[in-house]
């Protein structure tokens, strides 16, 4: 999904590429620690809104600084990692970035607060990261000219934002619901601007599948385990949305338990016969990979539970 554990860009480029040789991405190593993470690394995409750390949170500043500069720094690291490389590569390529809604719902203003409690700063917020985003896609495509690039929007926080649930500083309150056809049209925005093929990654419970299908993205990536109401993901299936398929923990469920290809092949023909579709229609449809990302996860953990993705991808392709 993105993220690898160690600091190691390198290593966990090449792990990539050699485990998921038929759908790299973009390595992402949050232990690098700030800039590095989900948040910082997503804000560092915006463009004309700077981002400065400051008692731990990333919040909207005055002018660029020394924070900024390390995001990008790190950033550019990655990205000259992966045109080594993938040097010569031809394919799909993965990037992954921080979603409008998840950003709102974790960057700070000025005067305090989560920038989602402005809904007009929220679409400054979801202008400059479109314009970000097409930027990057574009730095990519010159880097790899033999990429189709894919994108993945991360946004776990976005059932929370729909739900009235962002908590305030104090944690004694909560900021408003965003209506869903608000968040709809800004990340519809956001997957407009940028050009290319958008999933969608929310690995938390009540994922809004028909919002997401609405605002254009092509598939979503959900944590199976977390999938509860079968009819939503059926019809959205149904109408043609890809499914990103969780099948792998993205830690080990019992010490020193690895996960197999069989096991997550499995889990994705468990759910697809509850569902009623044909079992031919999986192989062009899904594409198995883990809960989450697999920062939290060893070394060896993460490349085996790669390898398991890979390997049951492959599996649903014979059923």
């Amino acid at each position: 999904m993105g993220s690898l554990p160690g600091t190691d860009v390198a290593e966990a480029q090449r792990i990539v590429l050699g485990e998921l040789p038929q759908l790299p991405h973009l390595a992402e190593l949050p232990a690098r620690g700030p800039g590095a993470e989900l948040i910082g690394r997503g804000a560092a995409f915006l463009v004309d809104l700077p981002i400065e750390l400051y008692a731990g949170r990333w919040r909207v500043a005055a002018r660029p600084g020394r924070d900024l500069r390390h995001a990008l720094d790190l950033r550019e690291r990655d990205l000259d990692q992966l045109t080594e490389q993938a040097d010569g590569y031809v394919g799909p390529v993965k990037l992954q970035a921080a979603g409008v809604w998840t950003l709102a719902a974790n960057l700070d203003v000025g005067l305090g607060g989560r920038l989602v409690r402005d809904h007009g700063a929220v679409r400054d917020l979801a202008a400059s990261l479109a314009e970000g985003l097409r930027a990057h896609v574009a730095d990519v495509t010159r880097r790899v000219p033999g990429a189709k690039v894919l994108l993945q929007l991360d946004e776990p926080a976005l059932p929370a934002v729909l739900a009235g649930a962002v908590r305030t500083d104090s944690g004694l309150h909560t900021y408003r619901a965003v209506a869903a056809s608000v968040a709809r049209d800004l990340l519809a925005e956001v997957i407009a601007t940028v050009g290319v093929p958008v999933v969608v990654h929310c690995c938390a419970p009540a994922v809004p599948l028909a919002l997401l299908r609405a605002a254009g993205a092509v598939a979503v990536a959900v944590d199976l385990d977390l999938v509860t109401d079968l009819d939503p993901l059926g019809e959205a299936i149904d109408a043609g949305l890809g499914l990103f398929a969780g099948a792998v923990p993205g830690t080990p469920r019992q010490p020193g338990a690895a996960p197999t290809s069989a096991q997550a092949a499995d889990a994705v023909r468990t759910l697809w016969s509850k569902l009623g579709f044909p079992a031919q229609r999986a192989a062009a449809q899904v594409v198995v990979t883990p809960a989450c990302g697999l920062a939290g996860a060893t070394p060896a953990y993460a490349r085996t539970a790669l390898a398991a993705c890979r390997d049951a991808g492959r599996r649903l392709a014979e059923m």
